[in-house]
C-alpha cells in the first residue's frame, strides 16, 4: 500500500544496481528475484505487470492461489478469515502456528504481532492490521529470514523495538480540570518516571476571577433570601444600587428597568401588599415635568351646526334672537349671562350649542342630562371631543364608558408619549366591571410587549395578577421577571433576572410564607451551579437546600429530572458545608438531612 514503509527484512540488504530494473523499481522484494530473471526476454509493460502480481502474491500469501481475474477485496477478505481461525487455535490450545520454522524446532512460539495486537484493542478489524503487520501464521516466504540476519551482516546486534501506541500528545503539557468545591486542579508537565518530581497546583476560581463583572454580580446579590438571618433592608439596599448603577434614566427602556426595581422596594417595604393608589404614585413619580396635554375646540359637525351657521355665531356678528352684536372679547361672566338669556326665550339646544363652544360643560352636561340620552350622549361625546386622544381623561372616559381604552391599544408610540399615565388612572379608577377594567391592563401589556418593551409589560401583567410560566411555553406571558423567553435562552436566563425574580419571590413570601414560584426552581438551580463555577460552593449549597425544601413540600415526583440534577449537585457540594467544621472528625462523612430526604423520596418515586 502507498504511503506506508514496508517491512524491513523483506528488502535486498546489499546494492541492487546490478540490474537495470532493481534500479527503476528500488522497492522490489526479494522474492521476485528468480521470476524476474526467467523473463528478462519479454517487454517492460509485462513485466510490470509480472512484478505488480508477484508482489501481492510474495506480501499476502493467499493471493498466490488466487486466479488472474479475481477481484483483490476478495482475496483480501480470506486472508482475514486465515487470521482469525489462527489467532483462535493459539488461544485454544497454545499450538504453534503453521510456520516451517517453529515446527522444526519444536520450540513454542511467541504469540503473533497481530494477534498481540488484536487482543489489545488497539484495531478492531484483523483486515486492517494484516495490511501493516507480518504475522507468523501465514505461510510466508522464510528465504528472507534465512538468508540475512545481523550477526551474518557483522553489524551490532539491536533488539526491534515493540510497537507502541502513537502519543496523543507529540510534547509535555499543562493538564487541568476543574473541581466541584470551585478549585482549578492544574497538572505541571513533569515526567517522574525521569526523577522530576510530580508537581499538582489547585487554585481557587473566586480568586482568579476576582476583577471579572460576573463574579462581582454574583458577590453583591444577598443570596439565598429565603435565609432567616437576611433582613429585608439588605434586599431594598440591593435595588436602589441597582437602579443607580445599571439603569439609564435617559433612555425609556432605562426608565422602566427602573420602576421594576421601585416596585419591588415598594414590595420590600409594605411586605408584599399594595394597592392601586401606591402604584399610581410609583408610576407618576418621574411624570411630574411632562407636557401638557393640548386642548382643542369641539368640532362643529358635533354640535349639529353647519359651516356657515358656526360662523354666524362667532363673536362679533348680530344675534338675531336676542338682537345684540356680542363682544369680541367676552367675560366669563358675559358666556354665563348669554346663556341665561338662550333660555329665557326657550332655546335648549342653541343654550348647549353655547355652553360648549365657550367651555362650559358643566353647564352644558346638567342641562342635557335632564332632557334626552340621545343628547346626554350628544354633548357627552362633545366633550371628549375636546381632550387630546393622548390625553389620560380619555381612556378614564373610555374605560367607564365599557370599552377598552384608546390607550391600552396604542401605547408605546411616541405619539402617544408615556404609557404610565394611562396606567395609573386605570389602577387608581375602578369601574364596576372588574373584568374589563383587567383585560384593559393584560391588553396594554400585550401592546407593550409586542413593541419591545418588555419591563413595561411584565409592570402591567404584574398589576393584572397574571402568573409566571416556563421558558419552552411560548405562549405564557412571563418566565422571569424582567427578561423575554421568546429571545434564547443565553439572553433570556441573565443572572440579573434571575436575582430580581428572586426579590420578587420573597416579597410574596413575606406576605404568605408559604408562597412558592414552583417553575422559578429551575433557574434557582441554574444559578447555583454559576455560584459553584465561580469558587462559591458554601452560598451555591446553600441554594440546593431551599430547592430541595421547596420540592420536599411539593413532592419531587412533580419535578422529577429537576430533583435529579439537585441531588447530584448537592451530592458533589456537600462537602462545602460550612457546617462540617464544627462537627467531630468521625461524623463528617454523614450527608446533610434534607440530602437523604431527597434521595429517599426519589428512589420510591421511581419505584412508583
Amino acid at each position: 500500500r502507498q504511503r506506508y514503509e514496508d517491512p524491513p527484512w523483506q528488502y535486498q540488504a546489499g546494492s541492487y544496481g546490478d540490474d537495470y530494473t532493481y534500479q527503476s523499481h528500488p522497492w522490489q522484494p526479494v522474492a521476485w528475484q528468480g521470476d524476474r530473471d526467467l523473463r528478462q526476454g519479454e517487454p517492460y509493460s509485462k513485466s510490470t505487470k509480472y512484478q505488480d502480481q508477484h508482489y501481492y502474491r510474495g506480501y499476502h500469501p493467499n493471493l498466490a492461489a488466487s486466479p488472474p481475474g479475481q477481484d483483490r477485496m476478495q482475496a483480501y477478505s480470506s486472508s482475514e478469515e486465515s487470521y482469525i481461525p489462527a489467532a483462535r487455535r493459539e488461544r485454544a490450545g497454545g499450538e504453534t502456528l503453521s510456520s516451517d520454522l517453529g515446527e522444526a524446532g519444536g520450540q513454542p512460539q511467541e504469540p503473533s504481532l497481530l494477534l498481540q495486537y488484536q487482543e489489545s484493542g488497539l484495531s478492531s478489524s484483523s483486515h486492517e492490521l494484516s495490511q501493516y503487520i507480518p504475522d507468523g501464521a501465514d505461510n510466508y516466504d522464510s528465504t528472507p529470514f534465512r538468508t540475512w540476519s545481523p550477526e551474518s551482516a557483522g553489524g551490532p546486534l539491536v533488539s526491534s523495538p515493540a510497537p507502541v501506541v502513537p502519543l496523543k500528545f507529540s510534547l509535555p503539557h499543562v493538564a487541568i480540570c476543574f473541581g466541584a468545591g470551585g478549585q482549578l486542579v492544574l497538572v505541571c508537565p513533569h515526567c517522574p518516571a525521569e526523577g522530576q518530581l510530580a508537581h499538582v497546583e489547585i487554585h481557587s476560581m473566586e480568586v482568579i476571577l476576582q476583577d471579572t463583572k460576573e463574579l462581582e454580580e454574583l458577590q453583591a446579590f444577598p443570596g439565598p433570601l429565603a435565609r432567616e438571618d437576611l433582613h429585608k433592608v439588605d434586599v431594598m439596599t440591593f435595588c436602589q444600587q441597582k437602579i443607580a448603577s445599571s439603569c439609564d434614566l435617559s433612555t425609556q427602556r432605562g426608565r422602566d428597568s427602573a420602576l421594576l426595581w421601585k416596585l419591588l422596594v415598594l414590595l420590600c417595604r409594605q411586605n408584599g401588599s399594595m394597592v392601586g393608589s401606591d402604584t399610581a404614585e410609583l408610576l407618576m413619580q418621574d411624570c411630574k415635568g411632562q407636557e401638557k396635554y393640548r386642548r382643542q375646540n369641539p368640532a362643529a359637525n358635533l354640535m349639529g351646526l353647519t359651516e356657515d351657521e358656526w360662523v354666524s355665531r362667532q363673536p362679533g356678528t348680530l344675534d338675531l334672537i336676542t338682537g345684540e352684536v356680542p363682544p369680541v372679547v367676552e367675560t366669563q361672566a358675559q358666556i354665563v349671562e348669554k346663556f341665561t338669556k338662550l333660555l329665557y326665550y326657550g332655546r335648549k339646544k342653541d343654550a348647549l350649542v353655547w355652553a360648549m363652544r365657550n367651555q362650559l360643560w358643566g353647564h352644558a352636561l346638567f342641562l342635557s342630562s335632564k332632557m334626552d340620552p340621545r343628547t346626554y350622549s350628544w354633548v357627552l361625546t362633545g366633550f371628549t371631543s375636546t381632550l387630546a386622544t393622548n390625553d389620560p381623561l380619555q381612556t378614564l372616559f373610555q374605560l367607564m364608558s365599557g370599552r377598552i381604552p384608546q390607550a391600552a391599544l396604542c401605547c408605546g408610540d411616541a405619539a402617544w408619549g408615556d404609557w404610565r399615565p394611562h396606567l395609573a388612572v386605570m389602577l387608581s379608577n375602578k369601574v364596576g366591571d372588574m373584568e374589563l377594567n383587567h383585560r384593559a391592563i393584560i391588553t396594554m401589556g400585550d401592546t407593550l410587549a409586542g413593541k419591545g418593551a418588555v419591563e413595561a409589560a411584565h409592570f402591567c401583567y404584574l398589576m393584572a395578577d397574571i402568573p409566571f410560566g416556563y421558558f419552552g411555553v411560548k405562549a405564557d406571558r412571563m418566565a422571569l421577571l424582567g427578561s423575554s423567553h421568546r429571545q434564547t435562552f443565553a439572553q433570556f436566563a441573565r443572572t440579573e433576572a434571575i436575582q430580581r425574580m428572586e426579590i420578587f419571590e420573597y416579597c410574596q413570601q413575606l406576605r404568605q410564607p408559604e408562597s412558592l414560584l414552583l417553575p422559578f426552581q429551575v433557574y434557582k438551580l441554574l444559578y447555583a451551579s454559576r455560584l459553584a463555577d465561580h469558587g462559591l460552593p458554601a452560598q451555591a449549597l446553600q441554594y440546593c437546600e431551599h430547592i430541595v425544601t421547596a420540592l420536599l413540600g411539593q413532592g419531587p415526583g412533580t419535578h422529577p429530572v429537576l430533583a435529579q440534577q439537585v441531588m447530584k449537585l448537592a451530592e458533589r457540594l456537600k462537602l462545602s458545608d460550612p457546617l462540617l467544621l464544627e462537627m467531630p472528625e468521625q461524623d463528617q462523612t454523614l450527608e446533610p438531612e434534607w440530602l437523604v430526604q431527597l434521595r429517599a423520596c426519589c428512589q420510591e418515586w421511581e419505584v412508583r
